[in-house]
C-alpha cells in the first residue's frame, strides 16, 4: 500500500504552501526521490551547457520561481528539492554536506547532464563552491552568492547545534528558524512579511522527523567547513555575489576575502539587498549571472 499523502514526511507536492509555476517532476537518485524542475531554454540561440540550481538551506524549488525565467531563455535550467527539502523524500537519516554532494551529482547522472555550469545561494552557493573544487571538470563555471563557508570553522558551535538537534530539534526548530529568518530579507522590501508567510506555511506542512533533523545537520555541519582551505585551488570562472546589507556570521568580509583568493572571481555586490537575493533582486541577480556566463560560450554538454 502507498504511504499517505497526509503525512508530511511523504508530500510530494505543494498542499496548503505556495506551489511553483513550473511542472514538477520526480527521480530516484541513491534511493531517494527528489522532485525537480526542467525548465528551458526559450530562446533560439541560446546557450547549449545546463545550468544547475541548488537552493538554500531548508528550501525548496520555489526559492528560484522568480529568478528561473529570466536564466531559462538563455539555459536549460534544473532544480532539485534536496533531500530533507521541500517536497523530496525526507528520510530520517544523516544529513551532511557530503550526502548533498553526492545527490546533486547522482541528479545530474540520472538526468543525462554529465557538465553544467552551477549557481546557487546560502548553502546552494556553499555547494556551488564545494562541488567546482570537487568535480572542477563537470562544472567549469560558478555563480555563488551569499554562500555560507565563508568563515572560519567553529567546531563547538557545531558540536552543541547537533547535539540540541538530537535533543529536542522539532521543538526548537521554531525558535531557531524564527530568529534565523530576521536576517534573510531587508526589512524594507516590500515582498517581505508575505514570503515569510509562505515559507513558514511550507515548514508547518513539511514538518517531520526528516525535515527536523535535516534542519540541524546541515545547518550545523557548514559549521566545520571553510571555502578558505581550497579556495586558492578553485580555477574556474566563479561570479561571487553578495546583498551590501547582509552582514549575519561576517558574510560581507567573508565574500569578500573569497573574492581575493579564487584566481578568477568577480564579485558584484547589489546595492540594498540582504541575503536571499533570489528573491529580492532577481532580475539584477539574473542579469549578473548571465552576462558573466554569456563571456565564455562553452561547447555543448549535457
Amino acid at each position: 500500500m502507498p504511504p499517505s499523502p497526509r503525512r508530511p514526511n511523504d508530500l510530494r507536492r505543494p498542499q496548503r504552501a505556495r506551489g511553483t509555476q513550473f511542472e514538477q517532476r520526480d527521480v530516484d537518485v541513491l534511493g531517494m526521490r527528489l522532485r525537480y524542475i526542467d525548465v528551458g531554454p526559450t530562446e533560439r540561440d541560446a546557450d547549449a551547457t545546463p545550468l544547475l540550481l541548488v537552493h538554500g538551506h531548508t528550501s525548496r524549488i520555489e526559492e528560484y520561481d522568480d529568478l528561473v525565467p529570466h536564466l531559462a531563455r538563455r539555459h536549460r535550467v534544473l532544480v532539485p528539492d534536496l533531500p530533507g527539502c521541500g517536497y523530496s523524500e525526507k528520510p530520517n537519516c544523516a544529513y551532511s554536506l557530503q550526502l548533498y554532494e553526492d545527490t546533486l551529482l547522482g541528479f545530474l547522472d540520472t538526468v543525462g547532464v554529465q557538465r553544467a555550469r552551477v549557481g546557487g545561494g546560502s548553502l546552494g552557493g556553499n555547494l556551488t563552491l564545494r562541488l567546482g573544487h570537487r568535480v572542477p571538470d563537470r562544472f567549469p563555471e560558478l555563480a555563488a552568492w551569499a554562500p555560507a563557508g565563508a568563515w572560519q570553522p567553529a567546531k563547538l558551535v557545531a558540536d552543541v547545534g547537533k547535539a540540541l538537534g538530537r535533543a529536542a530539534g522539532r521543538f526548537l526548530f521554531w525558535p531557531f528558524v524564527w530568529v534565523q529568518s530576521r536576517y534573510w530579507y531587508e526589512a524594507r522590501w516590500p515582498k517581505r512579511d508575505q514570503t515569510l508567510r509562505d515559507t513558514f506555511a511550507y515548514y508547518r506542512e513539511v514538518m517531520g522527523p526528516g525535515f527536523a533533523r535535516m534542519y540541524f545537520e546541515v545547518a550545523f555541519d557548514q559549521f566545520l567547513h571553510t571555502h578558505f582551505a581550497y579556495a586558492e585551488r578553485i580555477t574556474q570562472p566563479t561570479l561571487l555575489g553578495w546583498g551590501d546589507r547582509d552582514h549575519g556570521l561576517g558574510m560581507g568580509e567573508g565574500v569578500k576575502r573569497l573574492a581575493g583568493m579564487i584566481p578568477r572571481a568577480e564579485l558584484k555586490v547589489f546595492p540594498g539587498a540582504r541575503h536571499s537575493l533570489a528573491n529580492e533582486v532577481p532580475e539584477q541577480l539574473a542579469s549578473a549571472v548571465l552576462e558573466f556566463f554569456g563571456r565564455s560560450r562553452l561547447a555543448p554538454a549535457g
